[in-house]
């Protein structure tokens, strides 16, 4: 492979990568498990909190 062949190669290279990089993203970024479980604890407290507490039938 000669010197010339090289740098065009790596020029595209760089090039396609850096237009991959400007592209708009196909999929959405990776949230942890740990991360969708605080995200889920912050968006719904506990059921128990939400509820009013009821007081028991006298009868």
């Amino acid at each position: 492979m000669n010197r010339r062949k090289k740098i065009t190669q790596l020029l595209k290279a760089h090039a396609k990568k850096a237009s991959a990089k400007l592209a708009p993203q196909k999929k959405a970024k990776y949230i942890s498990k740990a991360d969708r479980l605080k995200l889920a604890a912050q968006d719904s407290p506990d059921a128990a909190t939400d509820l009013p507490a009821q007081a028991p039938d006298a009868c």
